[in-house]
């Protein structure tokens, strides 16, 4: 094959640096978004939070912020944002405001590998919420009720053996047979079934009563048998537990009291006392760090208005450091200098894109506001169809801009906090020819079921009925997928004593 050289033409869509960083900022929680400021503070030595008089900026911003993005293309020495202050000298008359869409930040500026901390960034934090206790295991729980209590060493073997199979239910994973085939003992040690046995009857007894048990009757029994002798039906549960725990997992409450020869009022006694205990022991002990939800958007409800506001205590408040920043000389290209002017051009368009996370977060809690109004005024039955699109057409943004938008980003209101994307749902038709949101046909479900007779609950089918009654015409199926994903059990187990 020969080589030749060719010239071609062509066009093609690059996102300059400035858009990357606006649309990865944008796609970011809240509590990304303070992690990535704190990482942009400690780097940047132009940047620094601003602490002075923050309510009453935050108070003037919204009404000043076209004035402000007029005066700061106008005049470079100022430039001030909603929540964001900056002060920039006129000695950065030479920094481009863009950058060609093939580069990056590394390839323009050299921003050095000296960090800078900024200013006052931990000294006024409490204690209690940059110390978080760590939480222990159920393994851990156990192991260390094992160094309180009196083992041989071969027993202490087989315990820890029987301890690290345990499920963080608190079940225990594998029979005793193939607990002793793992067992690393000397050969000359002949363990048994029954010596496990009894070791595992010990580790049962250990807090929480019923862990390592091999299924939910033994777990079950072993919290009865716990149970001081004396407690009111706690003989007939015993049986129950032990006698009739497949017809209590189908709710056969009229065979159960033929076979027990209990009546209905006394069968409801003993399940009171059964339903006390609990089936998952480990589910009481838990390591998992809590994660908790910041809201991003306040609405509230003004002389008969809704209204939404940014979160103030979540919104980074940063400001270019004028001292710094006056420290740019014009026409110097020394390295301090160069390295000076290259972290101011980037503490600018940090500022302007946070500036506009903050204005496209804004924008579309209130156009969802807007539409759900009715949701905040009755509650979810009332919710109406969204999609991605709508919101899209209103504010005049692509889709995928609104999907970044939506994602982990909350809404705090009278009735709780949302996710955003708790507003989109899909639509079913109704018979007037209108649409209802598939949130209100779930919160439908929802309140049919919490209204049927304990004894005679409501079936699917059943359901589909109640809905079409009101002019919603849904699905058998349809029904099904909605009521599991609300975690509603079928009717059968749905079923228990009135």
């Amino acid at each position: 094959m020969k080589q030749s050289i060719q010239l071609r033409l062509g066009q093609h869509l690059t996102m300059t640096p400035q858009l990357q960083q606006a649309i990865r900022l944008l796609q970011l929680s809240t509590l990304e978004l303070q992690l990535e400021v704190q990482t942009v503070l400690d780097s940047n030595l132009m940047l620094e939070r601003d602490e002075n008089d923050q309510e009453t900026r935050t108070e003037t911003a919204a009404e000043s912020a076209p004035d402000q993005a007029a005066a700061a293309d106008a005049d470079p020495a100022a430039t001030k944002t909603e929540g964001i202050d900056a002060e920039v000298t006129s000695n950065t008359e030479t920094i481009p405001d863009e950058l060609p869409g093939d580069t990056s930040w590394e390839d323009t500026y050299d921003m050095g590998a000296t960090s800078f901390s900024a200013p006052g960034g931990d000294h006024d934090r409490d204690f209690f919420e940059t110390h978080l206790g760590s939480s222990e295991s159920l393994h851990e729980h156990l192991h260390w009720q094992l160094d309180l209590t009196p083992f041989s060493d071969v027993d202490r073997a087989i315990a820890e053996a029987i301890i690290d199979s345990i499920n963080d239910d608190g079940y225990l994973n594998i029979s005793l047979e193939e607990l002793n085939e793992s067992l690393d003992l000397a050969p000359e040690l002949e363990i048994g079934v029954e010596e496990i046995q009894a070791v595992l009857r010990r580790i049962q007894h250990f807090d929480p009563v019923g862990v390592g048990a091999r299924d939910p009757a033994e777990c079950l029994l072993i919290q009865l048998l716990a149970l001081d002798p004396g407690t009111p039906r706690r003989k007939q549960a015993l049986q129950l537990v032990q006698e009739h725990v497949t017809l209590l997992g189908n709710r056969d409450y009229n065979q159960i009291m033929r076979r027990m020869k209990l009546t209905e009022s006394e069968l409801q006694e003993v399940l009171k006392l059964v339903q006390s205990l609990n089936p998952r022991p480990g589910s009481q002990i838990t390591s998992a760090t809590p994660q908790y939800v910041v809201p991003d958007v306040f609405v509230v409800k003004r002389k008969g208005k809704w209204q939404v506001d940014l979160n103030i205590e979540a919104t980074p408040k940063l400001r270019i450091n004028s001292q710094y920043a006056n420290l740019v000389r014009r026409a110097d290209n020394s390295d301090d200098n160069t390295y000076l002017r290259n972290h101011l051009q980037e503490a600018r368009w940090f500022l302007k894109s946070l500036q506009s996370r903050h204005e496209t977060l804004l924008k579309v809690a209130r156009c969802i506001v807007e539409r759900q109004r009715n949701f905040f005024e009755y509650g979810d039955e009332a919710m109406k169809p969204l999609v991605l699109r709508d919101i899209a057409e209103t504010v005049e943004m692509h889709e995928s801009t609104i999907s970044r938008v939506t994602t982990q980003k909350y809404m705090h209101t009278p009735r709780g906090i949302f996710e955003f994307k708790y507003f989109f749902s899909s639509h079913v038709g109704t018979a007037d020819g209108g649409e209802c949101s598939a949130t209100a046909i779930r919160a439908i479900i929802k309140k049919l079921v919490a209204a049927e007779k304990p004894n005679k609950p409501l079936s699917d089918s059943k359901i589909a009925t109640l809905l079409a009654d009101q002019g919603i015409k849904v699905a058998r199926r349809t029904i099904a997928k909605y009521r599991e994903a609300m975690n509603i059990p079928p009717s059968n187990e749905r079923k228990r004593l009135a």
